[in-house]
C-alpha cells in the first residue's frame, strides 16, 4: 500500500512538471502532503527524486510546501529568493549555502481546518554532500513514516499522505511573504575588536588591581613616615 502511494505521490510530480494541467478549479481525487520542489529560473518545479537522494549544489533553492493535491500544482507561495534569504550569511570553504523555504499552506489544506504555522525561509550551512533531507532536519524536525515526509515541525500533527475524495483545488494561491529566520549552521561571528575574551580579566580588572596597589604604598608610605616623626621628637 506504502509502494503504491508513493508511486501515486511520483505520478502526480510527473505531471506537474510536465505542466498539461489546467488552470481552473477542478473536483477530483487528491491527497494531502508535503511536496518537496526546487526553485530553478524563476519557478518552483516537483523534484523528480526523494530528498534523501537529492544532494542540491551551493546556492540551490529548496521548498517544502503541505497542500491538499492533485493534478494541479501546489507549489510554495513564495518566491525562492536566495539573496532574501541567504543574502547575509557569508560564504565558508568546504560548506554550501541552501536556501531553505518551508510553506504549510492553508487552513483549508488542513484536515481540520487549523491554521498553519507561517511560510518561513531559512539558510542552512552544511556539507557539501548533505541531501535535501538533512538540509530540512537540520531546520525543522520531521515525522517519517516508511519512508514519507509526513509532519514538518509537528504539522500536520496526525495523518500521512492521506487520499483525499472530491478535492476542490483553486486556480491560483495568494502568495505569502517569507519569515526570514536565523541562518543555520553558520559560523560564529568573530569577537568584536576591543571585547575582552570570555577567559581574559576585563581593563577595568586590571584597574582595580593597580589602584588597589597604590592604595597600599601609600598606607606603607605614611606609616613609615609618622615612624620617623616620632622617632626625632622623643631625640
Amino acid at each position: 500500500m506504502i509502494a503504491v502511494k508513493r508511486l501515486v505521490l511520483a505520478l502526480l510530480g510527473g505531471l506537474l512538471l510536465a505542466g498539461g494541467v489546467g488552470v481552473t478549479a477542478q473536483a477530483e481525487d487528491g491527497y494531502r502532503f508535503w511536496g518537496y520542489y526546487q526553485y530553478t529560473a524563476g519557478q518552483w518545479a516537483f523534484a523528480q527524486k526523494g530528498s534523501e537522494a537529492v544532494v542540491p549544489a551551493d546556492g540551490a533553492v529548496e521548498g517544502w510546501r503541505f497542500a491538499v493535491g492533485g493534478s494541479k500544482p501546489r507549489v510554495p507561495r513564495a518566491a525562492g529568493d536566495f539573496n532574501a534569504i541567504c543574502g547575509a550569511t557569508p560564504a565558508e570553504t568546504g560548506k554550501k549555502r541552501i536556501a531553505l523555504v518551508i510553506d504549510s499552506g492553508t487552513p483549508a489544506d488542513s484536515a481540520s481546518g487549523a491554521t498553519p504555522p507561517p511560510a518561513s525561509g531559512t539558510c542552512v550551512v552544511t556539507d557539501l554532500k548533505a541531501t535535501g533531507a538533512k538540509i530540512l532536519a537540520a531546520v525543522k524536525p520531521v515525522r517519517i513514516e516508511k519512508g514519507l515526509t509526513c509532519a514538518i515541525d509537528g504539522y500536520p500533527a496526525t495523518g500521512c499522505g492521506d487520499q483525499v475524495k472530491n478535492i476542490s483545488v483553486p486556480a491560483t494561491d495568494e502568495p505569502v511573504k517569507l519569515e526570514i529566520g536565523p541562518a543555520v549552521g553558520a559560523a560564529p561571528s568573530a569577537t568584536p575588536s576591543g571585547t575582552p575574551a570570555d577567559n581574559q580579566p576585563a581593563k577595568g580588572h586590571k584597574v582595580g588591581w593597580a589602584g588597589g596597589v597604590l592604595i597600599l604604598l601609600i598606607a606603607v608610605g605614611g606609616y613609615l613616615t609618622s615612624r620617623r616623626r616620632r622617632k626625632f621628637l622623643k631625640q
